[in-house]
């Protein structure tokens, strides 16, 4: 059982709570198939996509209809890039603050994969949610085409792809580093082991991972178009089902599985030493 700790110095006095690691989730249950709490973590996955494709796609439809030249719109109009990057991080802010006491507010497969890798979600919940997620952004960009098919075919559809003038590998890299920036933010904001010693410093955790969206979309949109969601970049493509879309449609996935992959493996074995540990237990039980 882990022990108070007293606080030297000017903070004399205080304790910090007692904390334990929750322990991994397994890997396949078959009692969760029982359970109506994963069917409805799956809906509300699949209707938060849903809601954040419809909402951003629109909003990147909306912004390149502004500035066409050959619509005699103004070139400085719209919303601008920081308007994109607005939409999307603050749709993550409020779907994931809506949907984190269902879910978790994933709402996106490199999360999903992530939080699997560091055992937080069972295999089973993985591959519900990353389903869920993948049609309900379908469904999102489904409904955007329904509603403006003449300027979603005319204006890309809001679909990922290799800007002009950059290679893949570029590419790449700019997703994996940019999902793991989103990625190492979701296990920061989320780390019970920081709610349980910080708790007297009250914590949002949709607020860091919004601005996280946010600022990654920033960085990005010039060359990929800011993808950090397979999800988000299938969808889309599918929708709009065009070569170029297919053509880098790859790069949408394994930057931000290799991302989030990164993370994990950052957060809970540098970080949170998690190496260390099972080092130390190691060494203990061979000494028995």
């Amino acid at each position: 059982m882990a022990k108070d700790i007293e606080a030297s110095g000017p903070e004399a006095g205080f304790q910090s709570k007692d904390y334990q690691d929750p322990p991994p989730a397994p890997l396949i249950d078959a009692e969760e198939f029982t359970q109506w709490s994963l069917y409805r973590a799956v809906i509300a996955e699949f209707i938060a996509t849903l809601l954040f494709l419809y909402i951003t796609v629109l909003t990147v439809i909306g912004y390149k209809s502004q500035t066409d030249p050959a619509m005699n719109t103004d070139e400085c109009g719209g919303v601008g890039i920081l308007g994109i990057a607005w939409a999307f991080g603050g749709m993550i802010f409020v779907l994931v603050y809506c949907t984190a006491g269902i879910s978790g507010g994933h709402i996106n497969p490199a999360v999903t994969f992530g939080l699997l890798l560091a055992r937080k979600v069972s295999l089973v919940r993985a591959v519900l949610y990353i389903a869920a997620q993948c049609l309900g952004a379908i469904c999102g960009c489904g409904l955007v085409k329904a509603f403006q098919k003449s300027y979603y075919t005319r204006y890309g559809g809001g679909a990922n792809e290799l800007a002009d003038g950059y290679n893949k590998g570029t590419g790449l890299g700019a997703e994996i580093i940019g999902t793991f920036v989103l990625v190492y933010t979701v296990f920061s904001a989320t780390d019970p082991k920081r709610n349980a010693r910080d708790s007297h410093v009250p914590v949002l955790a949709p607020l860091p991972i919004g601005f996280a969206v946010f600022m990654v979309h920033l960085a990005t949109i010039p060359i990929t178009g800011t993808g950090i969601n397979p999800a988000r970049s299938f969808g889309a493509a599918v929708i709009y089902n065009k070569e170029k879309a297919w053509d880098d449609q790859w790069l949408f996935w394994v930057g931000p599985f290799v991302g989030a992959a990164i993370a994990a493996i950052y957060h809970q074995y540098i970080l949170r030493a998690g190496a260390i540990k099972a080092l130390g237990s190691f060494r203990s039980s061979s000494k028995i």
